[in-house]
């Protein structure tokens, strides 16, 4: 199964533009961000209502399409930081032009609500970054882990000796062991389940899919999952990553633990699944490589995550 197109590396001096494609953001935030990039050697610009305010968003629906489709079409910008999710991106989808984006790729970079977007850039054919934004950018350490993965990949800065951006973590009672490759795919749950049925709907066709979730109750996430069980997609994907599902109750509505009940509903499937990989709302929020050709390594000691 073939990758689709990554955006060049970052280099030094660097214009990123930093967006607000959903939700109303703190000030604060922004300024964290442009001090990150900046000691990354970047040169981060704000877009025109990257700290607006409109009810709960970050501007009317035109102008945080406006900002989006300027940086979309800016040929000397080299990445789009999304400065946080919320709700509202699903407003922008269909109505982005990649034209001129296609003369000049870029990396997307955000999480939660902008797997929306990350859905479309798949659609069009280009790899994003499913990775921490604004808030993490502002309020982890410079030595954070998650915050110095971004940076790597988007300079194409190997681990010393290797020649690919790999990920190991613990293994997970509930993982099913197994080795797998496909073309890395999903990010927030409920937000890629809003588009199931769309143009913008996940291949699922031999992909490695990762899911994630923040404030969902245990039953609304099996309700989500058995869609993708009912809808096919499920059999038809090579493996599975079950993110961090964070801020919920585990009041065992279920019968048991959410991710207990994950397991038996995946149990009829023979692709390698890892539970509890480190992505989502959570600090340890890895960077991963949305369209990239990816294997998953589920061993009895540890996880593996290598991006081809």
């Amino acid at each position: 199964m073939n990758s689709l197109i990554l955006p060049p590396r970052l280099q030094a001096g660097d214009r990123v533009i930093i967006l607000s494609p959903s939700s109303k953001i703190e000030k604060a935030f922004l300024e964290g961000a442009v001090r990150r990039l900046q000691s990354w050697g970047l040169k981060p610009v704000l877009a025109p209502h990257a700290a607006g305010e409109h009810g709960r968003y970050a501007g009317t629906v035109d102008q945080r399409l406006h900002d989006l489709q300027a940086a979309l079409d800016d040929p000397e910008a080299r990445a789009i930081l999304c400065s946080r999710g919320g709700y509202g991106a699903v407003h922008l989808v269909g109505r982005l032009d990649f034209t001129r984006f296609r003369q000049s790729p870029k990396w997307l970079i955000g999480f939660s609500d902008i797997t929306a977007l990350h859905s479309v850039l798949q659609h069009e054919g280009f790899a994003s970054l499913h990775a921490p934004m604004a808030r993490h950018l502002t309020v982890e350490p410079s030595g954070d882990v998650a915050a110095q993965a971004l940076h790597d990949v988007l300079f194409g800065l190997y681990p010393e000796g290797t020649d690919r951006f790999a990920y190991t973590c613990p293994a997970h009672r509930l993982n099913r062991r197994g080795t797998c490759r496909g073309v890395l795919r999903g990010g927030n749950l409920s937000v890629f389940y809003g588009l199931r049925g769309t143009p913008w709907d996940i291949p699922a066709e031999g992909a490695l899919l990762f899911i994630e979730d923040v404030g969902e109750r245990p039953h609304s996430v099996e309700r989500m999952m058995y869609n993708l069980k009912l809808g096919g997609v499920l059999e038809r994907v090579s493996g599975l990553i079950v993110g961090q599902f964070t801020e919920y109750e585990e009041n065992l509505s279920l019968g048991k633990p959410l991710y207990d009940a994950l397991a038996d509903l995946l149990a009829p499937y023979d692709c390698p699944v890892c539970f509890g990989f480190p992505v989502g709302h959570v600090p340890l929020n890895l960077p991963l490589v949305c369209g990239a050709e990816a294997v998953l390594e589920v061993g009895k000691k540890d996880v593996r995550l290598s991006f081809e």
